[in-house]
């Protein structure tokens, strides 16, 4: 594991990882976009990352590896000659879901990651996706003043309610953390809101508890340009540390929740009850201060190579 000190963005060749889905295909375009070369590491789910078949053809920065992050060999494989990762979890094609079971799953992956990180010689940096719910869910946030990046979502909580996509990435993000910590991996994490991307459904997991989470003010969301720049600032900024939350709007009054219902919902069922107070606004109790203040100056122009 190359130390954080000789960190060097001259050195510009990274792993995307799962590059399946359509966080992950869309950090390696705006990666390639602004001149890195790509090792996308994929899984057999999805279709996105199919339209990199043809783009590897035409571009030389671009290689695709068939990874597993339970197949220790074939992540070893994707991070061979990277100097950074950006991990992301999809859940596997045979378990699409999450249930008290994917945690199980999710934190295996982000340890195996993790240690093939911690084998390399030249990876510098790592930039992991986990999500706000990691920091949302707990009796005693509901009388906790603004909440931000040092609190933790309880897992006995997530356990209670049945939050299986929250248990999982805390679970997960918190094993990660042991494992940076103890092999000195320089890591940060994007702890993003609802990912606003063209196949958002009713069925994604971040879902469960919405009421709770508008009625807490901590319903927030997520563009997917904004979240893929978060990341590769992260990557780039060498004074980036720790946890970022990542959002860049908040759900907390009738007409944000109505508008988000009709996208997710047929007519005839996204109509919200009457009795709910049109003029109301919950007050916003999450902030994400520590990535606007890095965040400011990043420019995100193409790169001139």
């Amino acid at each position: 594991m190359a130390t954080a000190a000789s960190f060097n963005q001259t050195s510009k060749t990274v792993c995307v990882m799962d590059a399946s889905g359509r966080l992950g295909s869309s950090i390696v375009h705006r990666l390639l976009q602004r001149g890195y070369s790509v090792h996308a590491a994929v899984q057999n789910h999805g279709k996105l990352w199919q339209s990199f078949e043809g783009l590897s053809s035409n571009n030389k920065k671009l290689k695709i590896f068939h990874s597993d992050p339970f197949d220790y060999h074939s992540i070893m494989d994707a991070l061979k000659g990277c100097c950074g990762l950006f991990y992301s979890f999809e859940p596997p094609s045979d378990q699409p879901t999450y249930d008290e079971f994917m945690a199980d799953v999710e934190v295996r992956a982000a340890h195996n990651v993790l240690e093939a990180c911690a084998q390399t010689n030249t990876i510098d940096k790592v930039v992991f996706t986990s999500s706000a719910t990691t920091v949302i869910w707990s009796d005693s946030h509901s009388k906790a003043p603004d909440l931000d990046e040092r609190n933790w979502s309880d897992l006995n909580f997530c356990r209670k309610f049945k939050l299986w996509q929250a248990l999982s990435k805390t679970l997960a993000e918190k094993t990660a953390w042991a494992l940076a910590m103890d092999r000195s991996i320089n890591m940060v994490t994007v702890n993003g809101g609802l990912l606003m991307s063209p196949d958002l459904t009713i069925a994604n997991p971040y879902l469960k508890g919405a009421a709770e989470m508008y009625e807490d003010g901590v319903f927030v969301t997520v563009d997917l340009r904004f979240i893929v720049d978060t990341h590769i600032h992260l990557f780039e900024d060498i004074t980036s540390y720790g946890r970022y939350l990542c959002f860049n709007h908040v759900i907390k009054c009738n007409e944000d929740a109505v508008k988000l219902a009709n996208m997710l919902l047929p007519p005839s069922e996204s109509s919200l009850p009457q009795s709910l107070e049109a003029t109301r606004i919950h007050q916003q109790r999450i902030s994400n201060k520590k990535l606007n203040k890095l965040m400011v100056e990043f420019d995100s122009k193409l790169r001139v190579d």
